[in-house]
Order: C-alpha cells, then structure tokens, then sequence
C-alpha cells in the first residue's frame, strides 16, 4: 500500500485493523530501535510525535539533555510480513527532534536528509542501488553453514533458495522492489538485490531489508547475519553501493562523446570518493570486524583506485549498454552491510560532492589485476591503501573535515567516541588465538 498523508495512516489503520503501529529509528551506530503505540494513540503520534528517553540510546543524548520525540513520517507506513494475519502490524520510519520540534542533530536520518537537501538545492537527486550480502547459519551460537554452495550456485548445493523467496515476498508487500536473487561465493552466503531508489527512501529500504532478512531466517529457525567476516578462510559480506546523479530525468553521470561514457562531472565525483575513501572507511566499515573482510585474497577491495572491468578495483564504472544511459553509475566496493545506511550513504556522497566542488582530476583506470601487484607496482600506478584496522580508519576519520562537515558535530564526536571504545576493548582483549599460539611456548 501507499500512503503519502497522515489521513491516509489513520484510515488505513482504522480499515485493516493494525492492532500496533511500531515507530523505527535507528542509533548512531545503525542499530534499529523501536517502540509500538495503540491506534488509540496514533493521532498523537502522527500529529506531535511520542516522547522517549534519549539518554538511554547508543550516541543520542546526554542524561540532561535525554528528552526526544519521535515523530514518523508517514510516507514510510507498510505492514509487517512477520505480523500478518488478522491484526496485524504496522512500522513507520521517525525524525526525531527536540522537544521544541527542531530537528535533532544527533538523528543519523536527519544527517542524510539535510544533505540531500542541500544537493536538491543545486538540481540534483542523489540515487543509490546497495548490494547486501548476508550468511544463514544454523543458530546464533556458532559458523554452522546450511551449504557447501558457491557463487550463483542452484540445488542441491544452495539450501538458502527457499528463504531468499520467502524475503523477497516479504520485501515485495512492504513495497520493496527486488532485482534478483542469488547465491554468494562463500558457502551459506547470499544476496538480494534491490532496485535502486532515491537514497533517503533506499537508507529505509536497507534497514527494512536487513530486518526482512533475519525475521524470515528466525521464523524458519535459522539465523542470518550480517556480520562482515564471520568465517575464517572464506569471502566476507560486502555491501557493494551504486550510485548516481540525477537531474530530472537525466543522468547527469552520463556523457556519450566521451570514452568511458563518464561526464566531467561523474569524473570529480569518482575523484572525490577515492581522495576521501580512507577517511569515510570508518562509517562505510565501522566494525573491528569489518577490517577482517578487508584483506587482500578474498574479493574486497582494500587498494584506492578505479576500473571499468576489474573487480580488484575500490571503484568500478559498469560498462555502458547502448541505450540505457539511466544506467550509468558508479560502483563503490569496500563497504560492508553492517554498516548505518544514513550515514554511509551520507559520507559517500559527501566525498563525491568534494571532488565536484573543487574539481578533484580523475587517474587513469587500474584494469590490471591490483592483487597481483607488488608494492612497487601499486605506487608505480599511484595506487594507495585503505586502512587496515579501525585504529587507523578512526584516525583518518579523526582528522577529515569532510566527514565532519557532513556528519555534523554532534554525531561525528559520538561516533568517534563510540569506535574507540570499542577499539580499546578489541585491543585490550585476550584472543583464542594468542592463548593457542603463544601460551605453551612463552
């Protein structure tokens, strides 16, 4: 269904007998909050909000500062596939504000949309299209894979069909639209993907769609994770963004007289994420774990540059098909799906916009394959690294003017706070692996 007014909530309510309308928000790390109100209650909500307790959220506010309001918006209303039946459920998307109704700083939502603003302002629809990849396993104790299968392999090797079919009817009736479906490299790991939308209404789309994901494995008893690097040896999960820019109906990336089918304008913009790729690694790939997919040997790019072929590259530029100018993107490599969509979303195109601003030079294309070079090759090519770990990814984040100009200051300082605690408690803590191979002999 769509519903575009609160009049339009209201009577949907009132029509199918939603017994409990749930209001989504997300923390800064991307974590999906949520509480439910009665219809009984809607009226206000939709109208004033409903007041929570801010302090109590991961990089909200402070104790004395703690009361928000979450108001929904109502565009965002859908049913819950995993509530259907009679009564069933609903879910709004929130703003959240201050209790004189400005907007919060602090909203991971908000920082997307006050960006997309300003890109609006200058002609511009910015639209994204992200590949999530995801593992099944048998619960959320352990690696227990439900198959042996491999890339785009069919039965009997991949026992994750059924699932992938029951989320992509689910995502279907919230309105959710699917390209395809498939499995992954690495055993029990798979991928939907989804059309590509606006990138508010997408950022939406992709904590829906992680939500879909683990309601349908958890009702069939399985779990689904959307951890980057869950098994050692194996491809970890990706969350490959395409992107482009659009004003009205015409790409503004795309330019037919030159060779790569790029305008100067997609150029800067390409310029600007790979100037500033090391800086944003930390929101794009914000885990301690993230950095274990990011490896050499197992498809993520770890290497700063950009091709049209090669999959080795941070950046691809799909080839452009005769016709289908609509189609011409770019594809960012490195990010990985646990990642906050608002804000990874935001600090690409921040990134981008960079490069158009001031015009950042495009290099050559790498098409070679970059894993196979040696040091002195990669700088020969003028081929630099991402960060290695979450120290270093918070360090260039640290100091980048770019991530806090689109993050604001409030969520840049609270995100920065938050990645290092989790870094001291990485790096203070005592693996298996150290026990294993340092114990007995020292």
């Amino acid at each position: 269904m769509t519903c575009r007014t609160v009049e339009d909530v209201e009577r949907f309510v009132r029509e199918h007998d939603v017994s409990f309308i749930q209001f989504w928000f997300t923390d800064v790390l991307g974590v999906l909050k949520s509480f439910a109100v009665t219809p009984s209650e809607l009226a206000e909500g939709l109208t004033e909000g409903m007041g929570f307790d801010g302090s109590s959220i991961q990089g909200f506010a402070r104790i004395e500062e703690s009361d928000m309001i979450a108001k929904p918006d109502p565009t965002t209303f859908q049913l819950v596939p995993w509530r259907g039946g009679e009564k069933p459920v609903a879910r709004m998307f929130c703003d959240i504000l201050n209790p004189d109704g400005s907007h919060y700083e602090g909203d991971p939502r908000y920082v997307l949309k006050r960006l997309l603003k300003k890109v609006a302002e200058k002609g511009y629809t910015f639209y994204v299209g992200p590949e999530l990849e995801y593992f099944y396993f048998k619960d959320s104790q352990g690696t227990e894979t439900l198959d042996a299968g491999g890339y785009f392999d069919a039965r009997p090797l991949d026992l994750g069909a059924d699932l992938r079919r029951e989320t992509i009817f689910g995502l279907q009736s919230m309105g959710i639209q699917v390209e395809y479906s498939h499995h992954e490299v690495a055993p029990s790991q798979h991928e939907i993907d989804l059309r590509y939308d606006e990138a508010l209404r997408m950022a939406d789309k992709t904590m829906t769609y992680r939500m879909v994901v683990k309601e349908v494995a958890r009702q069939k008893g399985v779990y689904a994770t959307f951890m980057p690097k869950p098994i050692f040896g194996e491809n970890g999960s990706g969350m490959h963004v395409h992107q482009s820019l659009f004003q009205g109906d015409r790409n503004a990336f795309y330019d037919g007289s030159d060779k790569y089918h790029l305008s100067e304008l997609a150029k800067h913009y390409i310029a600007g994420l790979m100037r500033h790729a090391p800086e944003i690694t930390a929101v794009t790939n914000q885990w301690v774990n993230s950095y274990k997919r990011l490896v050499p040997g197992y498809e993520a790019p770890v290497y700063v540059s950009w091709a049209r072929r090669n999959r080795s590259a941070m950046i691809r530029v799909p080839m452009y098909k005769p016709g289908k100018e609509a189609a011409t993107r770019i594809e960012f490599r490195s990010p990985d799906p646990s990642c906050n969509p608002y804000l990874a979303f935001a600090v690409m195109l921040g990134a981008g916009l960079e490069g158009i601003e001031k015009k950042y030079e495009l290099p050559d294309p790498v098409e070679e394959d970059i894993f196979e070079m040696n040091p002195a090759e990669r700088k020969a090519h003028g081929i630099t690294d991402l960060p290695g770990n979450l120290y270093a990814a918070i360090i260039e984040a640290e100091k980048s003017e770019v991530v806090q100009k689109v993050l604001g200051d409030h969520v840049f300082h609270k995100f920065i706070e938050n990645k290092k605690i989790e870094w001291d408690a990485y790096r203070t803590h005592v693996s298996g692996f150290e026990l294993e191979r340092y114990l007995s002999i020292l």
